[in-house]
């Protein structure tokens, strides 16, 4: 089984420095408990520019194999709490290839890759997380886009949320994650046919997670999955009815469906 491990100090500014991105107080400092996700700010894997793709990714062949297929997305994941990360504590996670597969759907040839993580911290494990990845073709010219799913409209709980090129420019930065699609406009619109930047999927995870957190305390598991791409140029509502969670976008289309369990 391909394994990859790393290890990171969590640093406290780096957390400070993306709340304040989302427009909060800066108030994570050294042995402050880590807000759910915020593991994504850390264990950055730079490579030099030969070593990336033409969307700004890593080029796959290490622990991510080569599916044949240009386009990739974040698709989805589950995450399992076990006990806080701690800021200005080192931290070690493990990466493995849990699973991949191909199939063909409408749109023609799919790759799926799962990714499993654990973080651990002072010898305990700390967090489990399943990384879903999805890989594509590039999009046909003129072709007849699937309908996305419409959102619900029972939720009990509401919070509107937008969006810009400098939020979506912080957030690759601070997670430094380089794909093209979310910071240059005409790649995004002109390789990939999307009709602006887009917002990252793993961003509206992360405030889903924090309207949970803020509405019922801590977490103990989190499930979510895209449905829908989101631009940065759109307002979005975060909704919650129950466990159940979802976000969706300005013309009443799911973006993102996720279940939220506290403690």
């Amino acid at each position: 089984m391909k394994e990859e491990r790393q290890t990171d100090i969590m640093d406290p500014a780096r957390a400070a420095a993306f709340q304040a991105a989302l427009g909060s107080e800066p108030t994570i400092a050294g042995g402050s408990a880590l807000p759910p996700f915020f593991h994504q700010l850390y264990f950055w894997s730079p490579q030099p520019p030969a070593a990336l793709g033409r969307d700004g990714h890593p080029k796959v062949g290490g622990l991510i194999p080569d599916m044949g297929l240009p386009r990739r997305m974040w698709a989805g994941g589950r995450l399992e709490f076990h006990v806080p990360l701690v800021a200005g504590i080192d931290a070690d996670k493990k990466s493995v290839l849990e699973s991949q597969n191909s199939k063909v759907g409408r749109s023609g040839p799919l790759g799926f890759v799962t990714l499993r993580h654990e973080i651990w911290q002072e010898g305990q494990l700390c967090l489990t997380e399943w990384q879903d990845l999805v890989y594509r073709e590039d999009p046909v010219p003129d072709a007849t886009s699937s309908q996305p799913p419409i959102a619900r409209g029972d939720e009990t709980d509401l919070r509107a949320v937008r969006f810009d090129s400098t939020l979506l420019f912080r957030y690759s930065a601070l997670t430094f994650n380089g794909h093209r699609i979310h910071y240059d406009l005409d790649y995004a619109r002109d390789v990939e046919g999307y009709d602006g930047l887009v917002v990252h999927g793993p961003l509206l995870a992360q405030l889903l997670m924090l309207f949970a957190v803020d509405l019922n305390g801590p977490l103990t598991s989190f499930y979510f999955r895209a449905t829908s791409p989101l631009m940065h140029f759109e307002t979005a509502q975060l909704c919650r009815n129950g466990e159940d969670m979802w976000v969706r976008g300005p013309d009443g289309r799911q973006c993102m469906q996720a279940v939220a369990m506290s403690q």
